[in-house]
């Protein structure tokens, strides 16, 4: 791995600048960059390095974020350093730009733990040409793009799957490790009570423990895994944010984070509303979602949840959004909080992670854009109610009623009927 990943970084620094040369192959993890993504992208990176054979693309793994975000991700570092694997030799948003390589038709992308690109990314969609993830499905299907999604706990779960059946050879004791733990830590620690661990997630861990005896215990790593994410020790507010964050863009923008710590500990920081109405003016935000998990004495999950909008309207949109949610219900009950500009919940289903809860969210901002577009048409296609009408508000005010076919199949019935 670690020839592998030098052998990249020193073509992605030949190339910088160039107008023209080596096409690439990014395997490209989410915008979050969580281990999951991390682990997904350089195993399966030098999985097709040793079996696509010789090709006129250099695969090279690349992380979704900036360089500079990487002690964020405090459980990725010290994964890293416990296999041996130097930070330095990983490649980064910042280094490869991927517009340009797609502009000059020098790009083709395989995403994984994700299966769909951001509308900030919308223009590398035609360079997509495989997908792995566990996430739901929202990509169109097509034959030009296989897709392996399926809902297990972890991504890196289909990647050794993945491994194991086309390439076992390749696998060696840092690649297994990098794997292992990450598939302990997204199924927490394959304990059933979470919600997160399936059938394929215990097979393949299990396979990676026949094949190599000498992987660190399970709860061990797990713990050492679960200490190093949580230990935001050092962290400003701005950081904390950023650590574990994901955004939506639609009719608002909004964005998604991720605390390690209890909600209430968090929100007795000091000039916390400000520091949060500065986050929010920096990245052009309406409204912040925080989910804050902390755990008893017994390792029983606590999930906390936070809304942060100078809107009211957009505060209490999403608040009652959330609150009728079905699928999963979250199951919240108000808490005190000390901020007029935020609403705070304690989240009764602990087993509704920021994974379950984000398509409830994406679904809000369709609704709401819809909604919108609504409100623009009826606009132009209901006439206002004339000046001298005799009925003190009109039927059509509200727009002409919904009529479908079926309906009027229905009324036509009737008719013959009588």
């Amino acid at each position: 791995m670690d020839d592998f990943l030098s052998a990249c970084h020193a073509a992605v620094q030949a190339s910088a600048g160039l107008p023209s040369g080596c096409p690439f192959h990014v395997v490209l993890g989410n915008e979050a960059c969580d281990l999951d993504s991390m682990a997904s992208s350089l195993a399966y990176a030098y999985f097709l390095s040793k079996t696509c054979g010789i090709e006129e693309a250099l695969v090279v793994p690349l992380l979704n974020i900036q360089r500079e975000e990487l002690p964020l991700r405090s459980d990725n570092v010290f994964l890293l350093r416990q296999i041996g694997l130097s930070p330095d030799l990983l490649l980064f948003r910042d280094q490869l730009d991927l517009v340009a390589l797609r502009r000059s038709d020098r790009l083709r992308l395989t995403l994984v733990d994700h299966n769909v690109l951001p509308s900030s990314d919308a223009s590398l969609e035609g360079a997509v040409v495989e997908v792995i993830d566990h996430h739901m499905l929202e990509r169109e299907p097509s034959p030009s793009c296989p897709a392996t999604v399926e809902t297990v706990g972890s991504c890196a779960t289909l990647v050794t799957e993945r491994l194991l059946q086309k390439a076992p050879h390749i696998l060696d004791q840092q690649l297994a490790q990098l794997l292992y733990a990450t598939i302990l830590a997204d199924c927490v620690n394959m304990a059933p009570a979470a919600g997160k661990v399936t059938a394929k997630d215990s097979l393949f861990a299990t396979a990676l423990e026949a094949r190599f005896p000498s992987l660190p215990p399970r709860a061990a790593l797990f713990q050492a895994l679960h200490n190093a994410k949580f230990d935001v020790s050092g962290l400003n507010t701005e950081q904390m944010l950023m650590k574990d964050m994901k955004m939506l863009k639609g009719s608002l923008s909004m964005a998604i984070s991720v605390l390690y710590l209890p909600i209430e500990v968090f929100l007795q920081r000091v000039e916390l509303e400000e520091k949060l109405s500065g986050f929010c003016r920096k990245l052009a935000l309406d409204v912040l979602v925080l989910m804050s998990i902390s755990f008893t004495e017994a390792k029983q999950p606590i999930r906390e949840l936070a809304l942060f909008s100078h809107s009211a309207t957009c505060r209490e949109q999403v608040s009652h959004f959330l609150e009728r949610a079905g699928d999963p219900a979250l199951d919240l009950h108000a808490i005190s909080c000390p901020h007029d500009h935020m609403a705070a919940f304690h989240q009764g289903n602990a087993s509704a992670s920021r994974k379950k809860i984000l398509p409830l969210l994406k679904d809000f901002v369709r609704v709401r854009r819809g909604q919108d577009k609504d409100d623009e048409d009826g606009e132009r296609r209901v006439p206002p109610t004339p000046a001298n009408s005799l009925v003190e508000g009109c039927p059509l005010d509200a727009g002409p009623p919904p009529i479908s076919a079926h309906a009027l199949h229905d009324k036509f019935g009737q008719i013959d009927a009588r």
